[in-house]
């Protein structure tokens, strides 16, 4: 695919027609390659309901369809929109009758749909899937699980290795197996029977599993993610700390079982559970069952990112630079994100983070501090974003920064990491952390390090008050066994920034219960 050079911003429209869900994302494109999500849209239509018998799409669910779609396209054109992606999967490929859908939805909609083969869907939800997690350089299954199909995808973190889409999708299969409408309780002997189906269509898959040795799974679709909700609530002692949404094989055993004992109106009823899907997750489970008792699998962790998600990044990837972009670690393009979405001062940012570093090391050189790798790169992290609340209001904006970067969902974070950062930043100036303002996040006991690295951000940003870069160079010296020196080099005046140390010598002690002196080298470079 030729590239082009992105110089102006773009609103782009991306609708997935899917067998039981239609899904719109709206994003606001920037010549950095970050972006702005606008609007992220669903709604469950069941395109596919009763196709899976003749292979024919009922004329009430295509209406249903057209109607929604015609929806989301004009919700995508009143967020200025310059082009609409539209792709079709499962019920449309399959469809006798797809010529005739896409042409009466061209009609009544302007969307021209492109239907994407199973192969290439499981593609595009590696690359959305992927573009948003942490793999750290293994292999890893990525499973989505829809209403038609399960595309199956072994991949790296850039590199897709093996697709494949079975027709085992939760609406087909309840179709197929329970009856579509089916309100009372389901035997489980018969949900057995599904599974059983469900292991010799993905035995084809095993070998390719083996070959690539991959032990870590992710999963995305609703029926996954709703899955994993469902058995976490009923089945999982609630806790603040948890980092991810991670279904058990173990749990998942024990809620088929309850799944199928319930009739529908009671399964509807049930802690977390999506009523619109109670008809067709015990099918999903089944399947998800079979996948896991196959391939080995003792658990799967949960994306909320799809195959919308893969559209966004294919078209990201058409411009020039973007793909050497992408070759920086999840984190670094995460956190580079956030950052170019708010309009930061990069150049700012930078030196910030450099400086935060430096101090970082050379406190521990002087045993100030036992920290290690991990805290080191969440500083780095953190000291990086430390502004970025002035995108909305300079007055108070390291309370800005905490509250974007506490929501912005940063991909290849977990939640804890996430909290540490957010409190980095926020206290980078003004009041100092304590234990009992870190107590209702439940991250009290991690109050000492936040003390530590945002004391080092403090001071960092202090040696950059004037956003010119004037000091190349900083570090703590141990003058005695009770007095430490942060001591730091310019070829220039650097009156504002010594002036500005001195103010936060008090923030120094409270860290580290130790004097802080400031010298102020002036040397050429």
């Amino acid at each position: 695919m030729e590239s082009t050079v992105k110089t102006a911003e773009t609103v782009v429209g991306f609708i997935d027609i899917g067998t039981n869900a239609i899904r719109l994302l709206v994003a606001k494109i920037n010549p950095n390659f970050s972006y702005t999500t606008i609007s992220r849209e669903k709604e469950i239509v069941r395109l596919g309901e009763g196709e899976f018998n003749d292979q024919t799409l009922k004329p009430a669910a295509m209406e249903r369809a057209i109607l929604v779609c015609g929806k989301f396209a004009d919700l995508a054109r009143t967020y200025g929109a310059a082009e609409i992606i539209s792709v079709g999967t499962s019920a449309i490929r399959e469809a006798t009758n797809q010529v005739e859908f896409l042409k009466k939805l061209k009609a009544k909609t302007g969307l021209t749909v492109r239907v994407i083969s199973g192969e290439e869907e499981a593609r595009l939800i590696w690359l959305g899937v992927s573009s948003g997690i942490d793999i750290d350089g293994k292999k890893a299954i990525f499973i989505d699980l829809g209403g038609g199909s399960t595309e199956i995808a072994i991949g790296s973190q850039h590199e897709c290795f093996y697709v494949n889409s079975l027709r085992l999708g939760a609406i087909r299969l309840t179709a197929q197996f329970i009856g579509e409408g089916w309100a009372n309780p389901i035997d489980f002997d018969l949900y057995k029977k599904i599974k059983h189906y469900a292991c010799s269509q993905i035995s084809v898959i095993k070998l390719h599993v083996l070959e690539y040795g991959v032990r870590i799974a992710w999963g995305s679709s609703g029926t996954i993610i709703n899955l994993a909700e469902v058995a976490n609530k009923l089945f999982k002692k609630a806790n603040s700390n948890d980092t991810a949404l991670v279904l058990t094989r173990k749990n998942l055993k024990k809620l088929a079982m309850v799944l199928c004992w319930l009739p529908l109106e009671e399964r509807r009823r049930l802690p977390a559970i999506n009523p619109e899907r109670a008809d067709i997750i015990v099918a999903g489970a089944a399947v998800i069952e079979a996948v896991m008792e196959k391939f080995g699998l003792e658990e799967i962790r949960i994306s909320n990112r799809e195959l919308r998600d893969g559209l966004l990044v294919e078209y990201l990837s058409t411009f020039e630079g973007f793909r050497e972009f992408q070759k920086e670690p999840i984190r670094n393009q995460s956190i580079l994100h956030l950052g170019r979405s708010c309009n930061f001062d990069e150049k700012h940012a930078e030196t910030v983070a450099f400086l935060s570093i430096e101090l970082f090391d050379s406190a521990k050189k002087i045993e100030l501090h036992n920290l290690g790798a991990k805290e080191r790169d969440l500083l780095r992290y953190a000291a990086f974003l430390h502004d970025v609340g002035d995108f909305l209001s300079f007055n108070d904006h390291h309370l800005h920064s905490y509250y974007i970067i506490r929501n912005a969902g940063l991909p290849g974070f977990d939640k804890t990491e996430i909290q540490m950062m957010a409190n980095i930043a926020k206290f980078h100036r003004k009041k100092v952390p304590t234990k009992k303002a870190l107590k209702t996040e439940g991250i009290d006991e991690k109050s000492k390090v936040i003390s530590i690295l945002s004391t080092f951000l403090r001071l960092a940003e202090k040696l950059d008050r004037n956003h010119c870069g004037l000091v190349k160079k900083a570090e703590f010296i141990k003058k005695d066994k009770d007095h430490v020196v942060l001591r730091f080099y310019s070829d220039s005046d650097c009156s504002l920034e010594e002036w500005s140390v001195i103010q936060n010598q008090t923030a120094f002690y409270g860290a580290f219960e130790k004097p802080l002196g400031v010298e102020c080298v002036i040397t050429n470079f």
